[in-house]
């Protein structure tokens, strides 16, 4: 079976259109739409419902998209191994994607230890918010993300990688510095906070729910995009805010930030590996998995 049939087919399925697959294979519209048909007259039964304002793959082409994958997934690895990846010196490129905390902090210093180690392998790092970085490897525009909050994707699963703390973040000299501070306490003061799809927001939206709280219960006056932005502002003492705290762990030992902690809000996470479902892994993103997961351990 041709490759690049299903490969066109596996794209328009994703994106649900002709053009959005074009522009990601990196061809014309026309060429897509020339595979499509090829491959559905070789199969002799239609694929695609072209007759929506999306197009939608029919239950046979449902059928094919599962079975797409897992044959293009093997031809990546067939490639990558042919390559020389196979065995002997790691090589090949990595492409990750990190939400901002961890892209910030966390994640470059693995990364340039890993490298360091497999100097063969070219790395690649994309940094977005949470909701972004799982569509992307769900897209396979990526093959890794790492991610503060698993947020569910057809396309993507998800696994534990490493525990995070978020918390309260004040400027020095706060009266909150140090302590365990209780709701209403919060309530008097101007909340800082990132923009939807954080992972960090998500977090705390979910712990407020459980006490019968929003955001919006909250004196919240500033959105600020994501993480660096939203540590510029507390810094500067123009409010608190929730952030990770392997973000912030430099500017808490300088004691340019401060923390506290809010009663009944137990925000910690557990940072996640994310993949596109039915993907067989590089061995280059194998051995990176492995070497992070140990450097966080020691």
């Amino acid at each position: 079976m041709d490759t690049r049939q299903l490969a066109a087919f596996v794209a328009v399925v994703e994106r649900r259109s002709f053009s959005q697959a074009a522009e990601r294979l990196g061809v014309t519209q026309p060429a897509v739409s020339l595979q499509v048909r090829a491959l559905e007259k070789r199969l002799g039964t239609q694929l695609l419902d072209r007759s929506g304002r999306r197009v939608e793959p029919t239950e046979a082409g449902l059928r094919l998209y599962r079975g797409a994958q897992r044959l293009l997934s093997l031809e990546e690895q067939l490639l990558d191994e042919l390559a020389g990846e196979g065995e002997g010196e790691l090589g090949g490129e990595l492409q990750l994607g990190a939400s901002t905390g961890l892209a910030a902090i966390v994640v470059p210093v693995l990364l340039c230890e890993f490298q360091r180690v497999h100097p063969g392998v070219k790395i690649s790092l994309t940094v977005s918010d949470t909701q972004s970085v799982v569509e992307r490897v769900a897209a396979r525009e990526l093959e890794l993300g790492i991610v503060g909050a698993a947020r569910r994707h057809r396309a993507a699963r998800f696994e534990p990688f490493f525990d995070d703390e978020v918390i309260l973040a004040c400027p020095p000299g706060h009266s909150f510095a140090g302590r365990t501070v209780s709701i209403d306490e919060l309530r008097g003061e101007n909340v800082i906070v990132m923009q939807e799809g954080a992972g960090v927001r998500q977090i705390v939206e979910d712990e407020l729910r459980s006490l019968g709280l929003r955001l919006r219960d909250l004196d919240v006056r500033l959105e600020l995009g994501l993480q660096e932005s939203v540590r510029s502002a507390v810094q500067a003492g123009y409010g608190v805010a929730f952030i990770s705290r392997s973000a912030v762990e430099s500017e808490l030992a300088a004691g340019t930030l401060t923390s506290a902690r809010v009663e009944g809000l137990d925000a910690k996470r557990e940072i996640s590996l994310v993949r596109a479902a039915g993907r067989t892994a590089t061995r280059a993103a194998d051995a990176f998995v492995e070497f992070a997961r140990a450097e966080l351990e020691k």
